[in-house]
C-alpha cells in the first residue's frame, strides 16, 4: 500500500518522517479540535500512524513502527481524539449485569437510519458509495480487536477466540469475511486492494477504524475494546439483513452478497458470545472496568452513526446536487475521476 497524499500539516510531517524526507522535530502545537472526527487531518495522520501496527506501506522502513518520534507524535495526535471520545461516549454504569446495560445502551441509540435506506432506496452508485468508504475497516476486519488475544485470561479469551476464528473464516481462507467483502466490491467494479480508499474516503470513514486502532495499541483500553466489539456484533444482525436485501435488489448474485448473509447468521451467535461470554467475563475478572467496557460500546455507536449522517446527508445534497458524492474532492484511478464530498 502507498502512502496517502497529505490533507494538512500534520500528515504532511509524518509522510515526510516516514519517507526520510525531513527528521525535523515538530514545533506546531496540536489544538483541542470540536469535531476531531470530522477533522480530515487528524484523522488522516492518525489511521497512518495506526496502520504501522498493522501492515505499513511501500518505501517505508518496517522500523518507523518504533520511531520514538513517530510514536510521541502519535500521542499528541491521540490527544483531542480520546478527549473528545471522553467528553461525548463516556455512559454512567448501573448495577445491571454488563451485558443488560450493553442492550440498554443499544436499545437506547436512536442514530440515521442507513440499513434501512439502503435496503429499499439506495442506486447501484451509492450502494457502491457505502461499500466503498466500509472497504478501509472491513479489508482487515477482525485484525482491531485480536489485538486483545493476549491480554486476555480464562473464558473471556476463549470467547474473543471463538468470534475471530468465525470472522477469519474457521480456518478457511475463501470463507474469511474480509475475502467475503471483497467479493461484494468486484461486483460494485471496485478496486479490492487493502487501503486502495484510504485517499479518498473522508475522515468520518476514517475515525471509524481510528476508534478502534486506539483501543487495540493500547493496553489500558482493553475494556473498551472488548465493549466495542460486543456493540459492533450486538448491532449486527439486522442491519446486514437489510444491506443484504438492498444488494439483492440491485441484482447482486448469492455470492455477491454473502458477505452481508453470512453476517446475518453469525452475529446472531456471536452477539451471545459477545455480551455474556466476552464481557460478562471479563468485568468478572476486572470488576473496576464496566465503566470502560460501556465507554467502548458506546464509541462504537457513536462513530458509526456519525458515519451514517455523512452518508445520508451527502446523498440528499444529491438528490438536489447531481455533481456530489459521499467522498472527498480528490483524483483516484478506482472511482472513475475526480469525486467530491
Amino acid at each position: 500500500m502507498q502512502l496517502p497524499s497529505p490533507r494538512g500539516p500534520l500528515s504532511a510531517w509524518l509522510t515526510n518522517r516516514l519517507t526520510q524526507r525531513d527528521h525535523a522535530t515538530l514545533t506546531f502545537e496540536i489544538e483541542p479540535l470540536d469535531r476531531p472526527y470530522d477533522d480530515e487531518d487528524l484523522q488522516l495522520a492518525l489511521w497512518i500512524a495506526y496502520e504501522l501496527q498493522y501492515r505499513g506501506f511501500d518505501g517505508v522502513d518496517p522500523d518507523c513502527q518504533w520511531d520514538p518520534d513517530v510514536i510521541a507524535f502519535r500521542s499528541r495526535l491521540e490527544r483531542p481524539w480520546s478527549d473528545w471520545l471522553e467528553a461525548n461516549c463516556r455512559v454512567m454504569p448501573t448495577t445491571e449485569p454488563v451485558p443488560v446495560q450493553l442492550k440498554a445502551l443499544i436499545a437506547s441509540d436512536d442514530g440515521p437510519r442507513l440499513a434501512p435506506y439502503l435496503r429499499r432506496h439506495a442506486t447501484e452508485e451509492q450502494f457502491r458509495d457505502f461499500v466503498l468508504n466500509r472497504s478501509v475497516y472491513q479489508l482487515k476486519e477482525a485484525d482491531p480487536h485480536s489485538f486483545g488475544i493476549p491480554r486476555l485470561d480464562g473464558a473471556a479469551k476463549a470467547a474473543l477466540v471463538e468470534i475471530e476464528a468465525d470472522e477469519y473464516g474457521g480456518g478457511r481462507p475463501e470463507r474469511m469475511h474480509s475475502e467475503l467483502f471483497r467479493t461484494t466490491m468486484r461486483w460494485l467494479g471496485l478496486d479490492d486492494s487493502y487501503g486502495s480508499y484510504v485517499g479518498v474516503v473522508p475522515a468520518v470513514t476514517l475515525a471509524v477504524s481510528n476508534v478502534m486502532s486506539l483501543f487495540a495499541i493500547h493496553r489500558r483500553w482493553t475494556g473498551a475494546l472488548v465493549g466495542h466489539l460486543a456493540a459492533l456484533e450486538m448491532t449486527s444482525t439486522l442491519p446486514n439483513r437489510q444491506y443484504a436485501a438492498g444488494a439483492f435488489r440491485l441484482g447482486a448474485s448469492e455470492d455477491q452478497a454473502r458477505y452481508f448473509t453470512e453476517h446475518v447468521e453469525a452475529d446472531a451467535v456471536h452477539e451471545q458470545i459477545a455480551a455474556y461470554d466476552l464481557c460478562g467475563n471479563y468485568v468478572r475478572q476486572h470488576p473496576d472496568s464496566t465503566d470502560d467496557v460501556l465507554f467502548g460500546a458506546s464509541c462504537s455507536l457513536t462513530i458509526d452513526n456519525l458515519f451514517a449522517h455523512h452518508l445520508l446527508s451527502k446523498w440528499n445534497h444529491r438528490s438536489v446536487d447531481q455533481s456530489r458524492s459521499a467522498l472527498r474532492v480528490t483524483q483516484h484511478p478506482g472511482v472513475g475521476g475526480q469525486t467530491e464530498g
